[in-house]
């Protein structure tokens, strides 16, 4: 395998890191919009496969033999992926962009640009849309707290969703349509120094899938960062691609801001913030059912199985990633290191 820093390097404005996993053809589309839409900023792109089966290395190849492509034999992971790819980076910036994105309008070229204009923020996003193009509010987050906790387990954020005080993680009504200081940025549209991303060891490898990026951006708001989005930086981003079932989804999910809650709340409020986040599955599960025994309703009968799943498989995730212990640690570091795969340059 080749080795970072193995070829010359060439000063680019950006390096663009792609991780896919059986996501072909959203792949394919994503890098092209990435080519024709980035016009000013020099750009690096590589892309990490997480062993696909659907022939996503060699239409990579084929249609895009220029790209550094790391075809890997397992599955390390989104967090573990973007950690190899960045020892291959050489951009003053590095631009985590999902595999399910398309870049409309010279995004990257204005978010570079929002960058260079507001350089004490550290990290930087954009706005996202769903493929229909109205809003898919997930490209920045409100950090978790034991009030958010409380009012999710109290169904208060399904109720009132478009009002800030209940609904805070998602801003409430918030359009994304202005320009405001965030405390995380998603990790689908994710613009970050290289010198902030390397000072922080890149994501903590104990994350696989989910809570990466609102570690990092907490981790990274320790050293004084204060991520902004802007509006200007608009792409799609339909989301799920790679992760059909839903309750497999929340289960890795719930996973992650258990973790979360172990790595940033205060001692203090660990085992509150638990109880408040094994709450919310239990009163999901109980209100579905009662709406479905009232209505009759078969989405309210569906979610209520689907919420059960998941608080039956509470022992799956309510202790967070099990990678916590250091035995786990040192694979994953490995992994995230010193996968074995092929890179095409």
């Amino acid at each position: 395998m080749e080795k970072p820093g193995s070829h010359a390097c060439i000063e680019v404005d950006v390096s663009i890191l792609v991780v896919s996993y059986n996501t072909k053809d959203l792949t394919l589309k994503a890098l092209r919009s990435v080519i024709s839409q980035t016009r000013v900023v020099t750009a690096q792109i590589i892309v990490v496969d997480n062993n696909s089966s659907d022939g996503s290395p060699k239409a990579i190849r084929d249609e895009f033999p220029e790209i550094r492509l790391i075809e890997l034999k397992k599955n390390i992971g989104f967090a573990a992926a973007n950690n190899l790819a960045s020892t291959f980076a050489h951009g003053r910036y590095i631009l985590l962009l999902n595999p399910d994105t398309v870049v409309l309008d010279r995004a990257i070229d204005k978010l570079v640009a929002f960058a260079k204009r507001q350089p004490d923020a550290l990290i930087w996003g954009g706005r996202t849309l769903f493929a229909d193009k109205s809003l898919n509010p997930s490209s920045c987050w409100g950090r978790m707290t034991p009030w958010t906790l409380l009012c999710r387990a109290c169904g208060l954020t399904a109720i009132f969703k478009n009002n800030e005080l209940f609904n805070a993680e998602s801003f409430g009504g918030w359009k994304r349509d202005t320009e405001r200081h965030v405390d995380i940025v998603s990790g689908c549209f994710f613009l970050i120094e290289r010198q902030v991303w390397n000072k922080l060891g890149g994501f903590a490898p104990l994350f696989f899938m989910y809570g990466e990026e609102a570690d990092l951006c907490l981790r990274a708001k320790n050293l004084g960062a204060s991520p902004m989005i802007t509006p200007e930086a608009t792409i799609i981003h339909i989301g799920g691609s790679s992760e059909a079932v839903r309750s497999d989804k929340m289960i890795k999910l719930l996973a992650a801001k258990a973790t979360l809650i172990e790595r940033h709340f205060k001692p203090l409020m660990r085992p509150v913030g638990l109880v408040l986040l094994n709450a919310w599955p239990l009163s999901r599960s109980w209100a579905s059912a009662i709406l479905a025994s009232m209505t009759g309703s078969k989405h309210w009968s569906s979610s209520a199985q689907t919420w059960r799943k998941i608080w039956h498989s509470r022992q799956m995730w309510n202790r967070g990633y099990p990678m916590r212990n250091s035995k786990a640690l040192l694979k994953a570091e490995h992994a995230s290191t010193g996968a074995q795969g092929v890179i095409r340059a």
